[in-house]
C-alpha cells in the first residue's frame, strides 16, 4: 500500500466549515483513511482476495451468435433531441456493414411509431452511403417521437420484417420501452437481441460514467453562460439568469458552472432552498449584489418546484413529470423583490435548452457516441440483449436495462463534484433558514 508523505500532525481547525456527518446533505471533510482502489480489474481484484459486484466487460468477442450473412439490424431513436445521435447511427451502420457484413440495416423512423405499421413510417435502408456525413448534422436523420406504442406490435413487426438485432437509441423511457420488447421477444421464444444506447444530456442514467450527449451540453452552456455574464457586469445591479435543463439531476449547470467560473449561484433539483428569509437565496443574492453589483445565476428546469403551489401540470407523452418554469418563476420573484426594496436592476433571462440539444456533438462527445455504438455492435454480434452499453471507470461494460432504469443518477450534495461547484461559485453550502 503506498503512502504519501505528511510534515508532521495536523493540528489547526480548517477553515472551510464542512461536515463531519454522512448522510446530513453537506459536503464532508475527507478521512485520511480513505484510499482509491488502483485497479478495476476484478480478476486482481480476486487474485487479493476480494469479489466485489461487477459488470461484464464490452468488446469483441472471438465466437458469434449470429451469421453475419444472414443477419438483419433495426434502428430507432427515441425521445428529446440530443447532440450526437447521427454518430451513434453512422457508427452502428459502418461497424455492422463494413466490419462484421452483416445482411442489412433498417432504420426505423419517428420512433417506436416506426414499429408500429398503422402511422405509416416505412423503414428506410441504412448503408454506408445514406449515413455518409451525417455526423456533422444535429438532431437525428431517423426521425423521434415520445410515448408508449403496443409491445406485441412492434415485436410482431421486428419478426415480419425478419430483424435479428434491434438498437433502441435513447434515454431512461426507450430504455424502459427497450427493456419491454425484450421481455416479449423472450415470451415468445425469438431469438433477437435488443440493444440500448444511452442517450440524455441530463448525464442521469444510472451505473456509468456519462452518457453522450452530456459534454456537448454543458460546453455549449459554458458558451452561453460566458455571455451571461458579460450582459450582467455590464449593468449596474445587473443579474443574469440561465436556465439548463437538468430534469432530476443538476450535473448540466454543475459542470457549466465549473467551466465558467464567473458563475455565482447553481440551483439544482437535488438541493433545497428558501427565496425568503436571511439565509435564502434572494437574501444572499441581494447582499451579492451589495457587494459587486452584478450577478450570474444558473437554475436547472428541474429545482425549486416546491414554490409552485398547483403542482405538476402533469405528464409528457413519455411519462415524464411536466415540470413547472422555475426560470420565468425565479426571473420575476428576483424583480419583485428589489424593487419592493427600492434597488435598482435589471433582469436579463436565458433559456437556450432547445438550441443546446438540437445542435450537432464537439469532437470529443462524437467519439464517444461513435465508440458507443461500435461496443453495442460487438455485444449484440455475441449474442448479448436485454442490456444498455455503457462506460464504467472508463471501462466500456455491458449494463443489464433492468438495473439501469432502477434509479435515476443525482448529484450528490455531499461529493466533490459539489464541493468543487462550491468552491467555483462561493455561494453558501446552504441557503435554508433554520426551523
Amino acid at each position: 500500500m503506498r503512502t504519501v508523505e505528511t510534515l508532521g500532525p495536523a493540528r489547526f481547525p480548517s477553515p472551510l466549515g464542512l461536515s463531519l456527518i454522512f448522510g446530513d446533505k453537506k459536503v464532508n471533510y475527507v478521512p485520511d483513511t480513505e484510499r482509491i482502489v488502483r485497479s478495476v480489474s476484478l480478476g486482481e481484484l480476486r487474485a487479493a482476495g476480494v469479489s466485489p459486484e461487477s459488470l461484464e466487460k464490452a468488446g469483441p468477442r472471438e465466437k458469434v451468435f449470429f451469421d453475419p450473412a444472414k443477419t438483419t439490424a433495426g434502428i430507432v431513436t427515441c425521445g428529446g433531441l440530443c447532440p450526437g445521435l447521427n454518430n451513434v447511427i453512422r457508427g452502428l451502420v459502418l461497424v455492422l456493414l463494413q466490419r462484421y457484413g452483416i445482411k442489412r440495416v433498417l432504420g426505423f423512423r419517428y420512433g417506436y411509431e416506426g414499429l408500429v405499421p398503422s402511422y405509416g413510417h416505412e423503414p428506410v435502408e441504412l448503408t454506408p452511403e445514406y449515413v455518409d456525413d451525417i455526423d456533422g448534422i444535429g438532431g437525428t436523420v431517423l426521425g423521434t417521437s415520445r410515448g408508449n406504442q403496443d409491445i406485441g406490435v412492434m415485436v410482431s413487426t421486428l419478426e415480419n420484417l425478419g430483424v435479428d438485432i434491434l438498437f433502441c437509441i435513447g434515454g431512461d423511457g426507450t430504455l424502459r420501452g427497450a427493456g419491454q420488447i425484450r421481455d416479449e421477444v423472450a415470451t415468445r421464444g425469438l431469438p433477437i437481441a435488443v440493444v440500448g444506447v444511452p442517450k440524455t444530456i441530463d448525464n442521469d442514467i444510472y451505473l456509468m460514467d456519462r452518457s453522450f450527449g452530456f459534454e456537448t451540453a454543458f460546453s455549449v452552456s459554458s458558451m452561453v453562460l460566458r455571455g451571461a455574464h458579460n450582459e450582467a457586469k455590464c449593468h449596474y445591479n445587473g443579474v443574469a439568469l440561465v436556465k439548463l435543463m437538468g430534469r432530476e439531476s443538476g450535473f448540466i449547470a454543475a459542470s457549466a458552472a465549473l467551466a465558467i467560473p464567473s458563475v455565482n449561484f447553481v440551483l439544482i433539483p437535488e438541493m433545497d432552498f428558501d427565496l425568503e428569509g436571511p439565509a435564502g437565496f434572494l437574501g444572499v443574492l441581494e447582499r451579492r449584489l451589495e457587494r459587486k453589483h452584478h450577478a450570474l445565476v444558473v437554475v436547472s428546469e428541474g429545482a425549486g418546484q416546491r414554490f409552485f403551489q398547483e403542482g405538476s401540470p402533469g405528464k409528457d407523452a413519455s411519462g415524464n413529470v411536466r415540470f413547472n418554469d422555475i426560470g420565468i418563476f425565479l426571473k420575476n420573484r428576483i424583480s419583485g423583490h428589489f424593487k419592493k426594496l427600492g434597488v435598482p436592476h435589471t433582469v436579463k433571462y436565458i433559456d437556450p435548452s432547445y438550441v443546446i440539444r438540437s445542435g450537432r456533438a464537439i469532437p470529443n462527445d462524437a467519439k464517444f457516441a461513435t465508440v458507443l455504438a461500435q461496443y453495442a455492435v460487438h455485444g449484440a454480434m455475441a449474442g448479448k440483449t436485454g442490456f444498455v452499453i455503457g462506460r464504467l471507470h472508463e471501462e466500456y461494460v455491458h449494463i443489464p436495462i433492468a438495473e439501469a432504469v432502477s434509479r435515476r443518477k443525482t448529484i450528490d450534495l455531499e461529493s466533490q463534484l459539489w464541493l468543487d461547484v462550491l468552491q467555483a461559485t462561493g455561494q453558501p453550502q446552504e441557503m435554508t433558514n433554520p426551523v
